[in-house]
């Protein structure tokens, strides 16, 4: 063109500067900022679950491979004497086979009753009618009538249910040929050598006397064990408690003791055993752990926990949370183990998953209870206890009252513990699951925490980042675990210092990646990775470079565009109107592609990525094909981010580019986006306009379809943006002199006078393009060529004189940085072309 080329002074065109003058590369830089942008979207929504459970209604394991939601528990789930460990050291058997004393003859069976426990009718009577209506199940009496004591010391088998042992004759008439054990008498259970003997009895039919003759024998055999307390009594005991060690519970207590626990404790109990009221019994369980707690007696080392730790088991057969919330926190505070810990947080959850108890919840401290457990406890011991305690975290976490206690009381820390704890063990194939059942929890619980700022700067001081990255990593086809931890990224992601370390983590790119290539189909995964993406992508041009250099990259974001693009333009199309006219969220397919758009955008602004991203003919085919079957109408946000990216790649003018080689066809697909009503998505259109105006054959497109007349309009639009990128194209075409003559059709040099008034002091950019069309347009002004208005012409005269005074121009109530933004532009873009502007109209 040869207006483009004149070497004139005063007459060259502003199109671009000359090709005389080299760039510098702050200036490239600068250009391509203001050229290229990145996209932001919204975070993935997630729906808000009807119910709480322990597992979700998304979630990829089945009923049958994972812990229960729903369960019953009653008093007969605990166990009223904690087991000591079991030895792994089994008995050799007998030297000798005894002889029966006794034979049997015929069918002859011989039965030992169960022992017994003495109930006072008189004290039974007063409260059955009313404790049958709160308990679930029946009870076993009151097991704190001064008439106990002396029997519940009486050491009993411990089984569940009705346990038989095998047909052992005594010699004592007191003895049966079988014994039958019923369920709630639990204790410690037999002593192991004769639980092996009875085995051993049991398969070869021995002849033995008295059980005391098979434990005494065993000691014999086994003398290291001959120290430890037997569990068993010989059978002059067996029936009856020695009168003697009717309190030897407490034989090494002191007076003092002593007379604590008989005039302050003991009333309590009896009171849990004989109250109707869940009132008067949650009253009298605070009284209960307030009179422990005086004199330290919660915890293991309190020598007769085990007596009322029965009432309390007994007392969880009542229907009432808050008197269960009472209970648990009294038990946990006893520190009970093993499957008396597990029912405990099985109570604890239970309650739980009613979201109206979180003011229960939160009144009785059971908190701090819980968090005690993860802290004492061992996990892999204590493993499935764990899970439910997780659990009921995480419900209570979901409270946003509660959740700043939650996080000011060490929960972050505590559970980025036992993560790290986990990523450093070596399981086997059981522990594996049963750990990964609880990183479920564990990671469902962060996700909800890391939504508080506290929680975010833990985070990072503790350096989860590499801790939650190494999980997924180890997890990958555990498809719960890798949700809730995109889940949490998502989040973090969406501020800047978090960005920059999951940024940090050199893997994290090619772990997403193999993500997204290991569930391509489980959407509310891959939407979150893409996501978090588009998020470290957004940042800085060696996040991209890093993404971009990672083998397979691009080609796993074609391959799931693909795929999802196929599921949404096959998917049935909605209704003009009625209840889908106005659909607040886009469908799970447009939503991961409006991500996965953005990723390409983002990926764009790095100068070899964008370049080589826009000779890509399957990218830029597939966002031409978003433009061809989608309208802003139906899914605003993917049409215009689809839009963007196009414009981004159109930047790039390099040999091969797909842009350019189909620039025509685009600009026919942006027409029907100019014509909306959506003024982002015309600003967009535009946008692509103004780069592909630098072609003749979208210039004389832009004419020949009117599309100039638009633009005209759009100065009327009091849209800073809109305004801008309007002017731009509006500056292409006046680079050819035949096209001058249409800015004088639609008032064009009066709009554009009027848009200088009332931008330029805000922003020098716009007024900087402004004075360069009307260069443009007013070059070689004679009385037959093209000329302004004489009010338009001192207008502009008046206006650039006082903008050009630093004084007047820059003389607002900017704080210091903004004002040296202002200035900066002012200076550099502004003033030279409005100086030669002006000079022009005062000759």
């Amino acid at each position: 063109m040869s207006s483009k080329n004149k070497n004139v002074e005063n007459s060259e065109a502003f199109y671009r500067p000359s090709l005389a003058v080299q760039k510098t590369s702050a200036e490239i830089i600068n250009e391509a900022r203001n050229a290229l942008r990145t996209l932001r979207t919204r975070r993935p929504f997630t729906p808000r679950e009807e119910q709480r459970k322990l597992f979700g209604s998304t979630s990829s394991r089945t009923p049958e491979n994972r812990p229960p939601s729903s369960f019953s528990l009653h008093a007969s789930s605990f166990e009223s004497v904690e087991p000591r460990p079991v030895s792994c050291a089994r008995l050799s058997p007998l030297d000798h086979k005894p002889k029966l004393l006794l034979p049997l003859s015929g069918n002859e069976e011989y039965h030992i009753s169960p022992c017994k426990i003495p109930v006072d009718p008189e004290e039974t009577g007063k409260v059955r009618n009313a404790r049958t209506c709160l308990f679930r199940t029946a009870s076993h009496g009151n097991l704190l009538n001064d008439k106990i004591f002396s029997s519940v010391e009486c050491k009993r088998l411990s089984f569940e249910g009705q346990a038989t042992l095998g047909d052992i004759p005594r010699s004592d008439e007191h003895f049966s040929a079988k014994l039958t054990v019923q369920s709630g008498f639990e204790d410690e259970g037999l002593p192991l050598a004769y639980e092996d003997k009875v085995e051993q009895a049991n398969s070869e039919m021995p002849e033995i006397t008295t059980p005391s003759q098979v434990i005494s024998k065993s000691d014999q055999d086994h003398p290291e064990k001959s120290g430890r307390p037997s569990s068993c009594p010989d059978n002059t005991n067996w029936i009856k408690a020695d009168p003697k060690t009717e309190n030897n519970l407490g034989a090494n207590e002191t007076e003092e003791e002593e007379n604590y626990w008989n005039m302050r404790i003991l009333p309590i109990l009896h009171e849990l055993e004989t109250e109707v009221s869940v009132e008067n019994l949650c009253h009298a369980c605070d009284n209960l752990y307030q009179a422990l707690e005086d004199r330290n007696m919660l915890g293991k080392r309190f020598k007769r926990r085990t007596l009322f730790l029965k009432t309390l088991y007994k007392l969880c057969d009542i229907a009432s949370d808050p008197l269960g919330l009472k209970l648990a926190k009294i038990i946990l505070a006893l520190k009970v183990s093993g499957k008396n810990l597990l029912n405990v947080c099985k109570l604890v959850f239970k309650i739980s998953r009613n979201e109206k108890n979180d003011c229960l919840i939160q009144s009785n401290k059971i908190l701090d209870s819980l968090l005690e457990v993860l802290r004492a406890e061992d996990m892999q011991t204590n493993t499935e206890a764990f899970i439910y305690c997780i659990g009921a975290l995480k419900f209570i976490s979901g409270n946003t009252s509660l959740i700043h206690e939650m996080v000011n009381k060490g929960t972050v820390e505590i559970l980025l513990q036992f993560t790290k704890q986990i990523n450093l063990i070596n399981e086997n194939e059981a522990q594996f699951c049963s750990s990964g059942h609880l990183l479920v929890q564990l990671t469902a619980t962060l996700r909800n925490l890391v939504d508080l700022p506290q929680s975010r700067r833990k985070l990072l001081s503790y350096e989860a980042i590499p801790e939650l990255c190494l999980m997924m990593e180890r997890r990958m086809n555990d498809k719960d675990i890798c949700t809730n931890v995109a889940r949490i990224f998502s989040k973090l992601s969406s501020f800047n210092d978090c960005c920059s370390a999951l940024a940090d983590c050199s893997r994290c790119y090619i772990l997403f990646l193999a993500l997204l290539n290991k569930h391509p189909k489980k959407q509310d995964l891959v939407v979150r990775v893409i996501f978090i993406l588009g998020n470290l992508t957004a940042r800085n041009n060696q996040a991209r470079e890093q993404f971009f250099e990672v083998q397979g990259s691009i080609n796993t974001l074609i391959a799931l565009f693909q795929t999802h693009c196929g599921i949404d333009s096959n998917s049935k199309p909605c209704n003009d109107g009625g209840e889908f006219k106005n659909v607040k969220h886009p469908s799970e397919a447009e939503d991961v592609l409006i991500k996965l758009v953005r990723v390409i955008a983002n990926l764009s602004i790095h100068p070899s990525v964008g370049a080589s991203l826009a000779t890509n003919h399957q990218i830029v085919g597939l966002l031409i094909k978003v433009l061809e079957y989608k309208s802003v109408d139906k899914c605003e946000e993917l049409v215009i981010n689809t839009t963007a990216t196009i414009n981004n790649l159109s930047y790039y003018q390099v040999k091969n580019s797909v842009i350019l080689e189909k620039k025509c066809y685009i600009a026919e697909l942006l027409i029907k986006l100019l014509m909306s009503n959506n003024m982002d998505g015309i600003l967009e259109a535009v946008r692509v306009f103004g780069n592909l105006s630098q072609y003749d054959e979208i210039c004389d497109f832009i004419v020949q379809k009117n599309v100039y007349k638009f633009m005209i309009a759009l100065l009327d639009a009091k849209h800073q943006d809109v305004c801008f990128s309007a002017c731009g194209v509006l500056l292409n075409l006046t680079v050819d002199r035949s096209r001058r003559i249409i800015l004088n059709e639609e008032g064009a040099i009066k709009k554009l006078i009027d848009c200088l008034r009332d931008f330029g002091p805000s922003d020098w950019q716009l007024a900087c393009l402004i004075c360069k069309t009307l260069w443009n347009y007013s070059e070689n002004i004679t009385s037959a060529g093209p000329c302004l208005e004489e009010e338009d012409s001192n207008t502009l005269l008046i206006l650039l004189t006082s903008f050009l005074d630093e004084e007047l121009a820059l003389d607002y109530n900017f704080d210091s940085d903004l004002r040296d933004y202002h200035k900066l532009y002012w200076e550099s873009e502004f003033k030279p072309v409005a100086q030669k502007l002006l000079q022009r109209f005062q000759n």
